[in-house]
């Protein structure tokens, strides 16, 4: 990510941190928000903006868990390293389970810090291009049929023609009809071209446990 492209968003309750730390970063060529507070950080954020959150921990009112939880909710993928005036263990493995990039604790070091933002900007990239990748799958998607779907559903699950033709009721050849369909409809040359594609968009088709009749192939 370009630090053009890029703006860090600095939510702290203390001015002075505030401040300092916008000093800090705009001197280091970044573009700066400076919020004193959850709610006016949420008033003017735009969703999947690039960048990086800066978070105090405790805040009154609406503290920084609260605000990463709400970024959570939001789907808003904007990575989060929190900046604490204490250390509070409970509070930090909370934080990192929900997917902080970092836990640092005032006063923290230039060199630390920059590291931190460095390191959410690369997983805020990813996270962008793995959301950009979804969509466009998500767009291929919707040009199938519902029995496209459903044998793509069956295809990516590793399942052979004749067990999903038994499955759907239908026979092997118009399964295979189906197939090359929803290949080209798709743009894959191969299963693990499509599988891949599943994954993106999150899809792991049908398993054996909700279609019983239906077993996996002999190996």
């Amino acid at each position: 990510m370009s630090l053009a492209a890029a703006r860090i968003y600095l939510v702290d309750d203390e001015p002075a941190v505030l401040k300092a730390l916008s000093r800090l970063l705009r001197s280091a060529g970044f573009a700066v928000t400076a919020c004193n507070s959850a709610r006016e950080f949420i008033a003017q954020h735009r969703a999947d903006a690039p960048g990086c959150l800066v978070l105090d921990l405790s805040m009154p009112e609406f503290g920084g868990l609260e605000l990463q939880q709400w970024l959570a909710q939001s789907q808003d993928p904007l990575p989060v390293i929190f900046l604490t005036g204490h250390g509070d263990i409970p509070a930090s493995v909370r934080a990192m389970k929900a997917g902080a990039v970092d836990f640092l604790t005032k006063p923290v070091s230039d060199d630390r810090l920059l590291a931190a933002i460095h390191e959410a900007f690369r997983r805020g990239g990813e996270a962008r291009l793995k959301r950009a990748e979804a969509a466009a799958v998500q767009q291929r998607l919707a040009t199938l049929t519902p029995r496209e779907r459903e044998v793509f559903e069956h295809v990516v699950s590793g399942q052979l023609n004749k067990q999903i033709a038994a499955d759907l009721g239908t026979v092997e050849k118009t399964v295979k009809v189906h197939r090359a369909r929803v290949m080209e409809k798709m743009g894959v040359q191969s299963l693990a071209e499509l599988v891949r594609l599943a994954e993106r968009a999150g899809i792991t088709g049908v398993t054996a446990a909700a279609n019983p009749g239906v077993h996996p192939p002999a190996s």
